[in-house]
Parts: structure tokens; sequence; C-alpha cells
């Protein structure tokens, strides 16, 4: 075995040179630090400004490969937003405590609530993918969704008082449009019509007015489908197209029941 040549190959064949692992581990570190200073009553507010400003520092030297981009400035707004960020959270967790039966406090939401961390790391993630920071937003969903399998792109424009119930497989891709007072249930996916390349900057997924339910599994897709106000779409439901509001959408099962004439 020549040691060097493989050492040579690996170099070699390595497409991305410079890809940097520590930006995927830092980021995960920024957002716990971040997400613990806006909710634990233990991490002091003002300390941890200072170290979450460090480690953001050390995030736009790992992440902004273009010297022209004013990644430097992006902090300063990003502190200033967080104050209204943390409020529309507050407003997510009284949504769920007050729309779920099953929760017994607001603690619990903020502490036990997968779907009510995801949305929080999404809020979190969504304004710095406003202010055109790059990758560390998606890197800071994804690693929510690793550890609640909600995938919410971090280009989602998501309204007040949202309620994710139960959480795992929900769906919600980057041109999705959320208004107020929307719940969503587990495995419930708002999506591309279709996917191709050349449609990266255009509407693929689907709008939600106001005050909607939407079921478990339920799918909805296109950019260009809008689901009414007052509207509740059931489970299992599929939608490729817009649904007027205060609409009641659902998926009729069929059941066959088996004779002893059908052996």
């Amino acid at each position: 075995m020549d040691k060097r040549k493989i050492i040579e190959e690996l170099n070699r064949h390595k497409k991305l040179p410079y890809l940097d692992y520590r930006l995927k581990e830092e980021t995960e570190s920024f957002t716990n630090l971040l997400f613990h200073t806006l909710f634990d009553v233990n991490t002091p507010v003002a300390e941890n400004l200072e170290v979450l400003e460090n480690q953001f520092s050390r995030l736009v030297d790992l992440a902004c490969w273009d010297l022209e981009r004013p990644c430097v400035k992006v902090w300063d707004n990003y502190v200033q937003a967080l104050p209204s960020i943390l409020e529309k959270l507050n407003l997510d967790a009284e949504a769920i405590v007050n729309g779920d039966p099953a929760s017994l406090s607001l603690q619990e939401v903020y502490m036990a609530y997968p779907g009510f961390y995801a949305i929080a790391i999404y809020r979190l993630a969504h304004e710095l993918y406003q202010q055109g920071f790059p990758l560390v937003p998606r890197l800071m969903t994804e690693y929510a969704h690793r550890q609640t399998g909600v995938d919410i792109n971090p280009g989602a424009q998501i309204g007040k008082s949202f309620f994710i119930d139960h959480a795992t497989g929900v769906v919600i891709g980057e041109t999705a449009i959320i208004h107020d007072n929307v719940k969503i249930y587990q495995g419930v996916t708002l999506g591309a019509l279709y996917v191709a390349k050349n449609l990266q900057k255009t509407k693929r997924h689907p709008t939600i007015m106001s005050n909607v339910t939407i079921y478990a599994n339920a799918t909805i897709l296109g950019g260009n489908t809008v689901i009414g106000e007052n509207s509740v779409i059931g489970g299992n439901a599929w939608l490729t197209a817009s649904v007027p509001p205060n609409s009641t959408v659902f998926h009729t099962s069929e059941v066959k029941i088996k004779t002893v004439t059908d052996v």
C-alpha cells in the first residue's frame, strides 16, 4: 500500500477544499447559547450577549467568504431584532398551551414541546436569513430538524401564534407563507409541486391564510396554492389547488370488508 499516493488521491478528489466543519459545530453552540439566553432564567442576558457577539464574530470569519458582504454589521441589527423575536415566540407558546388540552403549563411548552423548539430556532434563523447572512441560518434550522424531526426552511414566512402539534415529520419549504393563528399537526408537508433548479427564485410553496388548521399527514403543494382563512384541512388530504375561505377538506377512506366468499 502506497500511503502517500492514497493521501494525494484523497486530497485531489476533495471537491470542497475549504469545507470547514467548525462552522457547523460553532453554529450549533451559538444556537444553544442563544436559546438559553432567551429562555433560561439562570442564563444572564447581559453577559451572554457579549459571549454571543464573540461567537457570531467567529461565525462571520468562517461563513463570509465574500469580503464585499457586510457580515460584520449583521450582529447589531440582529440584537435589535431579538426582543420582537422573543415576543413572537411567547405568542407561539401561548397558542400551544391554549390549543392543546394535553399541555399543563407554559413551562412544559418551552421545555418539552419539540414543535415549539423548532419554531424558536426557525424564528432566530429567519432573521439572519433576511439579512443575507450565508449558510448559518440553514445550519441552525437543520440542527433543530435533527433534534425534532421538523424541517422548516429559514426562508419561510410565518406569522404570529403558530402551533405545531406533535411535530415529527413536518416539512415547510423556503417560499411558504403562513399567516397568523395557524395550527398544523405531525407529518404535514407544505412543499413544491415539482422541483427544478431554474425555479430557485420562484414562489414554489403554498400560502396558508390565518386561522387554518391542517391535520396529520396532509400534503399541500405549489406556489400558487392558497388555503383560505378559517379552513380545516383533514388528515392525509392531498392538495395542489387553492381552497376558498371557510372550507373543510377531507380525505375519504375506502373500507372493504373481507367475506368468506372472497377467500
